[in-house]
């Protein structure tokens, strides 16, 4: 049998539940992750921590034994397994899909442990439960040695900066317990951990299923003479502890104002310690006061360290917003709005180079768009392969720009500064995450220069208010038509405009682009930065470009002020057309001879709400045109 033959819990929890919990206040936190290839057995080694901790209830074992023998795996043994795999999709294949968190407590330190999916697939959500722990359990079976998935969670952990690994050598005991298999399995992946930078690791022969090695020393290996499990994850220094000593960072979560005599900022401290009287900055403004008090729901601090949430109120009425951030006034981090970062990719989605999307990093979300990546990384060779993009489970690296600069610190100094992750602003799912390694040097060295001849100076000597008019719409609905037809009536009207035709841009500055999804992207923002340009000379610019996707039509907006970007949607059933196909371009889409050709095999989103709909079925393009240059005059007339 795999357990002993009486299990009795913590007499405590049953006479003095008070007690049993104020027991546990005072202890320190250890978050852990358990990592590995598929069948390692990392949700029994859960299953058996929690079990020879003490932390399963009599009614929890009652029905574990008996989930044991209707679904387990280990005959009339108990599955510990299925204390963790509570999915009835993970009960019925016998693997981890989700990422399970469990707590358990000994009597010297309390634990936090997430059980992460084995299999390349689930990638994102082993990603997902190492970005908050403190060690690595990478669990090997003994059987099989070292896996692909062992390298590369291996790699993501590393990547992810945590600092204590355990190699845990399972299923010892279907080897026989033999040393040598252990110490070969040992010496290949010491090999590979020296190789991607692990400094050191402890490693560990066990069974998880016996409880060889957990609790404690196991007669089972005499040859062994390290810690058990157990006994190593209650000895091994916290990541929390190193903060306390590092600079001050506190990333603003909430502006708390109850009422008009009190303002105070909240948030958890990243590193460092602060007090009243401290000398502190807001980032990225640049703002510096001073600390008034260190407020919590139990009174005032005299002092405050790393992991405690605060509230801090400042000597100064300063401006400070969500997602700024506090920090000692005579060590700030840096404030950029490039940079060079490692990524992985969490999406079945390929990331598409230029999009924007939102970037979240501690409290702050500004919009951000990622260039080509420089490189892919094969996580068993580390070789640094060429890529245009990243797909799912890809890691890579690729420099980010933002909006506007934010406050951070390199990755591997503060995983608070220096982690974000990325979301697609049109699901608001989340296809990324990622790790600041440096600020970009022009993000630094580029700055706006001031001059004098604004641009409402621009739009006033043309006595015109500038606009983009931006017309999108399939290959053959009439953009280009219409969209000459409107200039040569501004032109009679002594408008100042310019029209950027898809097919002319095409010709110079886009003349390297193609026509793939992320190519499209880098059109449109191109495009887009050449109308806000002229928008800014108080032009009236006509852009005409299938322009697919919404993201980018609404990058294309977010360039420019409140009114000034027109969507005008060219509205054309995908049949007309085709029927149209004067260039005999959907005769090619539909033969093979041209890829990536939307409206065959590359889709089209049409506009939401644009601010003039054009149904070309319905209206002639002299009359829209008509209805678009009275929109531009300020009469409205958004749909026919």
């Amino acid at each position: 049998m795999a357990t002993a033959p009486a299990y009795t819990p913590d007499a405590l929890i049953a006479a003095d539940i008070d007690a049993y919990l104020a027991q546990h206040q005072t202890k320190s936190l250890l978050r852990f992750i358990t990592c590995g290839s598929v069948d390692d057995g990392k949700s029994t080694l859960i299953g058996r921590l929690l079990y020879d901790s003490k932390m399963i209830f009599e009614d929890q074992l009652a029905a574990l034994e008996s989930d044991s023998k209707r679904v387990g795996t280990q005959g009339q043994d108990i599955d510990f397994a299925l204390l963790v795999d509570g999915l009835a999709a993970e009960r019925e294949q016998g693997i981890t899909i989700d990422v399970a968190y469990r707590f358990f407590a000994t009597e010297k330190r309390k634990f936090i442990v997430a059980d992460t999916p084995g299999h390349e697939q689930y990638t994102r959500n082993m990603v997902t439960g190492a970005s908050t722990a403190d060690l690595a359990v990478i669990l090997i079976d003994a059987r099989k040695g070292v896996l692909t998935q062992t390298r590369r969670h291996s790699y993501l952990a590393h990547l992810i900066g945590i600092r204590h690994i355990v190699l845990a050598v399972n299923k010892m005991d279907l080897v026989g317990y033999d040393q040598a298999t252990f110490d070969r399995i040992v010496a290949d992946y010491a090999a590979f951990a020296d190789s991607i930078g692990i400094a050191g690791f402890t490693a560990i022969p066990l069974s998880g299923f016996r409880g060889d090695n957990i609790a404690a020393p196991s007669a089972n290996m005499p040859w062994y003479d390290g810690p058990a499990l157990i006994s190593h994850l209650e000895s091994v220094e916290l990541d929390g502890e190193a903060a306390a000593a590092r600079t001050f960072r506190l990333p603003v979560q909430w502006v708390n104002r109850p009422d008009l005599d009190f303002r105070g900022f909240a948030g958890r401290i990243a590193s460092g310690t602060i007090r009243p009287g401290d000398a502190v900055r807001v980032l990225p403004s640049g703002k510096t006061s001073s600390v008034a008090r260190i407020v919590t729901m139990d009174g005032d601090l005299e002092q405050a360290v790393a992991g405690q949430s605060v509230t801090l109120t400042l000597a100064d009425e300063i401006d400070c917003s969500r997602g700024d951030v506090i920090v000692a006034a005579d060590a700030p981090p840096q404030v950029a709005d490039q940079f060079r970062a490692t990524i992985v990719w969490m999406d079945g989605e390929p990331l598409l180079p230029g999009r924007a999307y939102w970037l979240k990093t501690g409290a702050a979300t500004v919009s951000a768009t990622v260039q080509s990546p420089r490189h892919a990384i094969d996580v068993n060779t580390l070789a640094e392969l060429s890529v245009k993009t990243l797909s799912l489970n890809d890691i890579g690296v690729a420099d980010v720009f933002t909006d506007r600069g934010i406050a951070f610190e390199p990755y591997a100094d503060n995983r608070d500064l220096g982690g974000f992750i990325l979301i697609d602003k049109i699901t608001n799912a989340t296809v990324a995450a990622g790790m600041i390694e440096f600020c970009l040097r022009r993000s630094q060295n580029v700055h706006w220069q001031s001059i004098d001849i604004t641009r409402e100076a621009h739009a006033a000597q043309k006595s015109q208010s500038p606009r983009v008019l931006w017309f999108t719409g399939l290959s053959g609905s009439g953009k280009s038509t219409i969209a000459n037809l409107v200039e040569k009536k501004l032109h009679a009207l002594g408008k100042h405009s310019f029209l950027l035709d898809g097919d002319n841009v095409r010709h110079g500055l886009n003349r390297d682009l193609g026509f793939t999804d992320a190519d499209r992207v880098e059109n449109v923002r191109r495009v887009g930065e050449v109308a806000r340009l002229m928008a800014d000379a108080g032009l009236i610019v006509l852009t005409a470009f299938i322009s697919p996707f919404r993201a980018e039509r609404d990058l294309a907006r977010s360039m420019l002020p409140a009114g000034e970007f027109v969507e005008v949607f060219v509205d054309t059933p995908l049949a007309v057309a085709e029927a149209r196909d004067v260039k005999g371009l959907y005769a090619k889409a539909r033969s093979g001879a041209l890829a990536n050709f939307t409206g065959i095999d590359s889709p089209y989103e049409p506009p939401i709400a644009p601010e003039i709909h054009v149904d070309t079925t319905r209206e002639t393009p002299e009359a829209a045109a008509e209805r678009i240059v009275e929109h531009v005059l300020g009469i409205w007339a958004p749909v026919l």
